[in-house]
C-alpha cells in the first residue's frame, strides 16, 4: 500500500521491570524501547522495537536510522520498499509494524486478515528463569511449576556450573518441559564433553549454545539445537542446515512482521521447527510477534510479563495462557 504520510514521531521510552532480568550478557532492570507512530488522515499506526547491543544497536543508533528514513516515508515509502531501504534490525521493525498497524486502521481490518493468516487463537507461552545461583533458580522454577514450559537462561560462567544449575532445576520440576538458552556462551570442546549429561535432562531444545560462526560441531551432536543469534532473516537459512533443527524468530532480528512471516513460511518448507521469541518489552512489541507465533511450534512471548507496568490494553497472562491482542493495542 502506497500512501503519503503526514506525521511521524519517534519516542525513546524506559519501562522499569518488577525484577532483575539476567542473561549471559548481563543484567537489566529496565526495558528500553523505541516507538514509532505514523499518522495519516487521522489514523495512527504504532510499532515498537528494542535495540540490542549484540547487533551493534543502541537507542541513539536505532533512532538515527529511523530519522534518516522519515523523508522517504513522507513521500510514500511502503512496506515492500522498506525491506530494501533498511537492513533487518530494530529500526526497520518499528517502522514495519507501524505501517501494518496503520493499514489495518485505515482499511478497518485486522492485521491477521491483511496478512492472510487464520484468526489468532490463544497461545501457551514459555516463562523465562533468569541466571542466578542453582538453589535460587530451582526455587524460581518450582514457583512456576504450573507453567508447562520454562526457558532457563544459562551461560554466566562455564558449562559445568550451568549443569549444576540445570540439575537443581530438573530436581525441582521433574515433569516440566525445559528449554535452555545459552546466548552463545559455551565453547565447542566443552559442549562435546557433556553431551551425555545434557541428554539426561530431556530438554525440549538448546538455544544458541555456541557463538555464531563457531558452531560447525553441532552437525555431529544428536541434541535439539535452536538458532537464535545465528538467524535473522531468510538469508540466514542456508548456513543453518544440519546444525540446527529449530529457529527462534524475533521481529527485532527480522526487521519487522513482513520478513518474519516470510521467514516462518520458508523455514517451515525447509523442515525447520519454529519458535517465536521476543525481547523484554511492552505488549506493543509482542502483539505483532503473536501473529508469527500462530505459525510456530513454540511461543516464547513472556517479555511483557517482567514489566512493573505495561501499556493500556496490554496482553494478559493467565499463568502461561495468552489471549489475542486487542486492536486497541495494535493491529
Amino acid at each position: 500500500m502506497t500512501q503519503i504520510v503526514h506525521n511521524i514521531s519517534i519516542q525513546a521510552e524506559n519501562w522499569p521491570l518488577k525484577q532483575h532480568f539476567t542473561i549471559a550478557r548481563g543484567t537489566k532492570t529496565n526495558a528500553h524501547v523505541v516507538v514509532v507512530e505514523i499518522t495519516h488522515k487521522g489514523y495512527k499506526g504504532r510499532g515498537e522495537a528494542v535495540p540490542y547491543a549484540r547487533y551493534g544497536e543502541n537507542m541513539e543508533i536505532v533512532t538515527a536510522a529511523i530519522e534518516q528514513i522519515v523523508p522517504s516515508l513522507e513521500k510514500g515509502l511502503d512496506r515492500a520498499r522498506l525491506q530494501i531501504a533498511l537492513l533487518p534490525g530494530a529500526a526497520r521493525n518499528a517502522i514495519d509494524c507501524a505501517l501494518w498497524d496503520l493499514q489495518a486502521k485505515i482499511e478497518g481490518k485486522a492485521v491477521w486478515q491483511l496478512a492472510d493468516l487464520p484468526p489468532p487463537r490463544p497461545l501457551t507461552t514459555a516463562l523465562t528463569i533468569t541466571i542466578d545461583r542453582p538453589a535460587a533458580m530451582a526455587q524460581a522454577a518450582k514457583r512456576a511449576a504450573d507453567w508447562p514450559l520454562l526457558k532457563i537462561k544459562l551461560g554466566a560462567d562455564n558449562i559445568a556450573a550451568d549443569l549444576g544449575r540445570l540439575a537443581a532445576i530438573r530436581q525441582a520440576v521433574p515433569n516440566t518441559d525445559l528449554i535452555i538458552d545459552v546466548n552463545e556462551a559455551w565453547h565447542a570442546d566443552e559442549l562435546a564433553m557433556h553431551v551425555d549429561t545434557l541428554k539426561q535432562f530431556n530438554l525440549t531444545l538448546i538455544e544458541q549454545p555456541l557463538p555464531v560462526g563457531k558452531d560447525e560441531i553441532l552437525k555431529q551432536i544428536d541434541l535439539p539445537f535452536c538458532a537464535d543469534e545465528s538467524v535473522h532473516d531468510r538469508t540466514s537459512l542456508p548456513a543453518l542446515k544440519g546444525k540446527y533443527q529449530w529457529l527462534n524468530i524475533k521481529l527485532d532480528k527480522t526487521g519487522g512482521l513482513t520478513e518474519a512471516l516470510q521467514l516462518a513460511r520458508t523455514a517451515r518448507q525447509q523442515g525447520f521447527h519454529l519458535m517465536t521469541g521476543c525481547m523484554v518489552a511492552t505488549s506493543l512489541s509482542l502483539a505483532p510477534a503473536y501473529l508469527v507465533a500462530q505459525l510456530c511450534d513454540i511461543c516464547d512471548l513472556d517479555g511483557a510479563f517482567f514489566l512493573a507496568a505495561d501499556r493500556p490494553h496490554a496482553l494478559t497472562y493467565q499463568q502461561a495462557q495468552l489471549t489475542p491482542p486487542s486492536s486497541q493495542l495494535w493491529g
